[in-house]
């Protein structure tokens, strides 16, 4: 029999999974936010555009928590990830590569018109770094989670 590793699991997750929700804090109060993230490892690099809240909330408070998960019908089918973590404005040769991987994820915006190439260009962009994840499975057993060591 295989042994089952947490760790492996969260990566295979995160690198077959598009979009994370983002739970943020600050002087308006408590925001979620939907994200396409792109992951490095568990380092995960999004874009926002500086104005929105829950961009205005992590420039506020840069500690934040987020999900991945499907849609499920079936709780016993639910997987996904839970984490908490800090979280950075990404600048010079980081922003560069994470952009960069972000295209190869998503190559549909290499092929996009003008103003979308320009506003990913002019978008803040973000790495989010775990200090706490959790890898959710249960089919293992309602709310069964193991703590992947980061």
């Amino acid at each position: 029999m295989t042994q089952r590793n947490p760790r492996q699991l969260a990566l295979d997750y995160l690198a077959t999974h598009q979009v994370m929700t983002l739970a943020t804090e600050g002087p308006e109060g408590l925001w979620a936010a939907a994200v396409f993230y792109v992951n490095d490892g568990f380092d995960l690099t999004f874009l926002s555009a500086g104005h929105t809240r829950h961009a205005r909330n992590m420039t506020a408070v840069p500690h934040l928590a987020a999900t991945i998960q499907e849609d499920y019908r079936d709780w016993q089918q639910i997987k996904g990830i839970q984490l908490e973590g800090q979280v950075s404005l990404l600048t010079d040769v980081s922003r560069e590569t994470s952009i960069a991987r972000y295209l190869q994820k998503y190559p549909f915006l290499a092929q996009a018109d003008a103003n979308m190439q320009n506003a990913l260009v002019e978008v803040n962009w973000y790495c989010l770094r775990p200090e706490r994840l959790y890898f959710i499975d249960n089919s293992l057993g309602l709310g069964h989670r193991d703590e992947v060591a980061l």
